[in-house]
């Protein structure tokens, strides 16, 4: 009687051991992780970017469930990309985003913040050779934000992004831009009251949008 009495009590002792383990891993975890997300907003060059990738890179080969460590992996090569003046490194620096992205959506298929980043990427590819792949990417950017708006009418980056997107559109054909500002109004409003119970949410895109709203007119 007295051993059945004991393993329950075993059982339980080893399970809350466990989950303690848990959230110790998780805590290290979201401290590395806000280390070098930290490291990725506040990079001044290539190579500091280039190293907040490797380690996000490092973190997602030991922490296989977890989309974040992919997409900010994705993130630091889009802004990569956005410093490169040459364009087959542009290129390569977002071929190997869109392979983090990739690697997101085996994990996090249907998130907005994931599909914003894919949406990134096409509004980059762009601005390789606008004349040439504008008809290409900026369709494929707006659908690609419609999409991440759909998941997450809150979601103030899918809004912000896609603003820039209808905006660019917009001059380059010598059209209105009133839809494009009216689109990152509704961002601006998102900003202002986003919130998220994840500690690793992505926080980027309010500066782009204020600097946009201030050619609205």
């Amino acid at each position: 009687m007295k051993q059945l009495t004991i393993i329950p009590i075993l059982i339980a002792v080893l399970f809350f051991a466990l989950i303690k383990t848990a959230f110790a891993n998780d805590g290290k975890y979201v401290e590395a992780m806000k280390k070098n997300i930290d490291a990725v907003y506040k990079a001044a060059t290539i190579d500091e970017l280039q190293a907040a990738v490797n380690a996000f890179q490092r973190i997602a080969d030991a922490e296989k469930t977890k989309w974040e460590p992919n997409y900010y992996a994705a993130f630091g090569s889009i802004l990569m990309a956005t410093r490169e003046k040459d364009g087959a490194k542009k290129d390569a620096h977002l071929d190997r985003a869109m392979e983090f992205v990739k690697k997101c959506k085996e994990i996090a298929p249907e998130d907005s913040e994931v599909i914003t980043l894919e949406g990134f990427i096409y509004t980059i590819r762009v601005t390789v050779d606008p004349a040439t792949r504008g008809p290409q990417f900026a369709g494929l950017a707006m659908q690609t934000y419609g999409k991440a708006i759909a998941l997450n009418p809150e979601n103030p980056r899918a809004l912000s992004m896609l603003a820039q997107m209808q905006y660019g559109t917009a001059q380059f054909f010598g059209s209105s831009t009133a839809e494009a500002c009216a689109t990152l109004d509704k961002s601006l409003e998102k900003f202002a009251t986003y919130k998220s119970d994840n500690p690793l949410a992505p926080m980027w895109g309010k500066k782009g949008a204020e600097d946009l709203k201030s050619q609205c007119k």
